[in-house]
């Protein structure tokens, strides 16, 4: 796996794939595929669909008087591979160079699996319920190699995973100086620390000051070099757009939210301290205190 990792003569092919997933007309509709309204990545769910009714049907298949219902549970797990396909190759197309290369290797494999589980779901049909059943325990195989496979991506990778998460754990209660009002510039980002921890600052008006952990919770990205428009800022790398007043995700691929910080102003200078509790829920109210 590290040397697909390392694989750059897959680089061409990285960006001829993702161009062509970017291109597709989704709308609102890739953000459902990432699982934004979910609150993590949907992909991994709608996988246990297919892997499911195959995993059963291999246990029919060893089972006397189950071929019809064997036959049936591997048709169910072909019906659902295209949902759950579209949205990893909608999260895909939103990671890191070397994820996306173990992502190919990962597809490739899973598109070996479902050529197999076809195979097997028509040898059935025909009556040929042994090379059916042959088919079917290599696809088994092959699909499991795939999940592993999908397992080293998300957990040796942290493709998917909330890229934030850490930042109430290493934070310390309380008020903590990040700077003079006149330090931050109305409407511009600004990197500042707290607590060793990176955080985004933008000045609204006057005294209004916003505060979110700086590193996307999407896959890392610097927010502090994104783009602030309409009270949000826009992750340069990816596009997720975080809404400032309290770090909600109104925009994908980012499916968590940005911890975010209360903030006020004592003697001309900013202080912050993290919002308790974190939000769960987009609210419009600010959290900023005098």
């Amino acid at each position: 796996m590290d040397r697909v990792e390392g694989a750059a003569a897959l680089d061409g092919l990285v960006d001829r794939v993702r161009g062509a997933v970017r291109a597709l007309p989704l709308g609102d509709g890739r953000d459902a595929l990432h699982g934004r309204w979910l609150g993590h990545p949907l992909h991994p769910l709608m996988v246990q669909v297919p892997i499911g009714t195959w995993v059963s049907a291999a246990v029919l298949d060893l089972l006397p008087g189950q071929r019809r219902a064997a036959h049936a549970l591997v048709g169910v797990g072909l019906a659902a591979v295209a949902p759950a396909a579209i949205a990893g190759w909608v999260d895909w197309a939103e990671l890191q160079r070397r994820q996306m290369r173990v992502g190919l290797m990962h597809a490739a494999v899973n598109i070996t699996a479902v050529g197999l589980y076809a195979g097997s779901f028509t040898a059935r049909m025909r009556g040929r319920p042994v090379l059916g059943k042959a088919l079917g325990f290599a696809g088994l195989l092959t699909v499991s190699v795939g999940g592993a496979i999908g397992g080293h991506l998300a957990y040796r990778q942290a493709s998917g995973a909330n890229h934030a998460e850490a930042v109430p754990q290493l934070v310390e209660p309380g008020w903590h100086p990040i700077g003079a009002v006149a330090d931050f510039p109305v409407g511009e980002a600004v990197r500042r620390h707290v607590d060793d921890v990176p955080v985004l600052v933008v000045r609204e008006s006057g005294e209004q000051v916003h505060v979110l952990a700086e590193s996307c919770s999407h896959m890392g990205g610097p927010l502090s070099e994104g783009t602030v428009v309409d009270g949000c800022v826009r992750c340069p790398w990816h596009g997720s757009v975080f809404r400032l007043a309290d770090g909600w995700n109104v925009r994908g691929p980012a499916t968590a939210p940005q911890p975010v910080f209360d903030t006020r102003v004592t003697n001309g200078r900013v202080e912050a301290r993290l919002a308790t509790p974190a939000p769960e829920h987009p609210v419009e109210t600010s959290r900023h205190a005098a």
